[in-house]
């Protein structure tokens, strides 16, 4: 589990630095009483789906909010969206959710954190060397889905007939070549 407290949701490397440290659930308490509040539920979906997690943003009521709290599965899914009077939300989380779509992506295809863990662009702000990043490491290669598969969609066993996804290959390095040349002026007969 994570957490992240109100005006946190609104930079994303809070929510991809707590779910690269292993979190499945980042909770967010808030108590926004201001026009945004429809922003903000757009945010709670794309942070759970960017980081393969559920997300769980609660608002405040009365003074203390607009309510409208909201429990976001790992593919994006609004499990409950709450009204703008005080509720009770009974809900059972499946860690194994989150576990498939890590491991086998969203809905059989998208793979963030493996992508992000696997990029050649460095971020020093995520640091991912360290060992606080080591959950990243763990989650297995990057794999890009058969199509037609139905991993992440069905249980962790892979339906009868179907291949195992295999690993994407990482491109060799390319050396830098020059842009070829282009004429100071156009050739006989080229329009301008």
């Amino acid at each position: 589990f994570g957490v992240s407290i109100c005006y946190d949701m609104w930079f994303p490397e809070t929510t991809r630095t707590l779910t690269a440290m292993g979190a499945e659930v980042i909770l967010h308490p808030t108590m926004t009483t201001t026009i945004d509040r429809e922003l903000e539920l757009t945010i709670a979906r794309a942070a759970a789906i960017t980081n393969q997690c559920f997300f769980v943003d609660i608002n405040g009521v009365g003074d203390g909010g607009v309510g409208r709290s909201i429990v976001v599965g790992p593919a994006g899914d609004v499990i409950h969206e709450a009204g703008r009077q005080e509720e009770l939300i009974p809900i059972e989380i499946d860690l194994a959710r989150v576990r498939r779509s890590r491991e086998f992506g969203i809905r059989g295809l998208g793979q963030p954190l493996k992508s992000f863990r696997d990029s050649r662009v460095h971020f020093d702000v995520y640091d991912l060397d360290s060992e606080r990043r080591a959950y990243l490491h763990s989650l297995g290669p990057l794999i890009r889905p058969d199509r037609g598969s139905r991993a992440g969609l069905d249980p962790l066993d892979s339906p009868a007939g179907q291949t195992a996804p295999q690993p994407v290959p990482q491109p060799a390095p390319q050396p830098a070549t020059e842009p070829a040349a282009q004429p100071a002026t156009p050739n006989q007969g080229e329009l301008t």
